[in-house]
């Protein structure tokens, strides 16, 4: 089980470009990958996204690409040998209606708008992506092992909240029906008040009992919770990304809770129900940050 946070860094030498891939990642509900590359190497940001898409799931992913050409042979210097002639031929007019000094160089003709021009030479772009791949591809290893690594941390912390929330339901199914033994002990004093010298049928305060516990019983729902914790406990172990597949078994575990509370006419019970969905919150927190 992976985080979606994270970060890689990859840098390699080739065919005399030093070529830097950088990414890091936070928290998304599903994949958003941006990708910024360098001016005139555009044509990087569509295959660098498809790969990415293609080695994670989810999560913000940003993509930083430094390319350097050590060489320099990706640039070419032109020079404009007729408008260099024409500012020349400007400069010695220029001179000679002023009668200044003949201080025409080189350098100040070179200064002149586009009289030296450089110019990218065409890259193979084919094999510049491929290059680069091979350098992200380096950057998400990276990526995934701090991801794997916090991604553990997440998975212990989850199974010490399923053992607590294992811990509560036992003592939810302990008490239910103490709490109906409570209230048919506190139905029969309470007619037995009422009625004073007359006989209480024991039957009718038994058919009341039932009744209740029909009403109160919570027994569905912690099958149901029991069951939702062998399955979350499975997917922490999955190799898949299984971040909204949890996020979805969470929001079930949070409804049986509601319907226990619903259920809970009784001030401990209704505690334990506290206590639970406190545990359940916190396990849905640290799933947002689950892949």
């Amino acid at each position: 089980m992976k985080s979606m946070t994270g970060y890689g860094r990859a840098r390699e030498t080739t065919d005399g470009r030093e070529i830097v891939v950088e990414l890091r990642a936070v928290n998304h509900r599903y994949l958003d990958v941006n990708v910024k590359a360098p001016r005139g190497y555009g044509f990087l940001e569509e295959a660098i996204k498809k790969l990415a898409a293609s080695k994670i799931s989810r999560g913000k992913v940003d993509i930083y690409i430094s390319i350097v050409d050590l060489s320099a042979e990706e640039t070419t210097i032109t020079l404009n040998h007729e408008l260099a002639q024409s500012y020349y031929d400007a400069l010695v007019e220029l001179r000679d209606a002023l009668h200044l000094h003949d201080d025409i160089s080189v350098m100040s003709i070179a200064k002149m708008p586009d009289v030296l021009v450089s110019q990218r030479v065409e890259v193979d772009a084919e094999a510049l992506t491929n290059s680069v791949s091979a350098v992200f591809s380096e950057a998400v290893n990276q990526f995934d092992k701090m991801r794997e690594v916090e991604g553990e941390k997440l998975a212990e912390d989850i199974r010490n909240r399923m053992h607590t929330i294992e811990e509560i339901v036992e003592k939810v199914e302990i008490r239910s029906p103490e709490r109906v033994d409570a209230y048919r002990e506190k139905l029969e004093k309470r007619m037995n008040e009422i009625l004073e010298d007359v006989t209480v049928d024991p039957q009718r305060i038994l058919t009341e009992a039932a009744i209740f516990a029909d009403k109160t019983a919570v027994d569905e729902e912690t099958v149901r919770l029991r069951s939702h914790l062998n399955q979350l406990d499975c997917m922490l172990s999955d190799n898949n990304p299984v971040g909204r597949k949890l996020d979805f078994l969470v929001q079930e575990m949070n409804r049986e809770a509601n319907t226990i509370g619903s259920k809970a006419n009784d001030s401990i019970l209704a505690n334990y129900v506290i206590a639970l969905k406190a545990e359940i919150e916190k396990i849905r927190e640290q799933i947002q940050n689950i892949e």
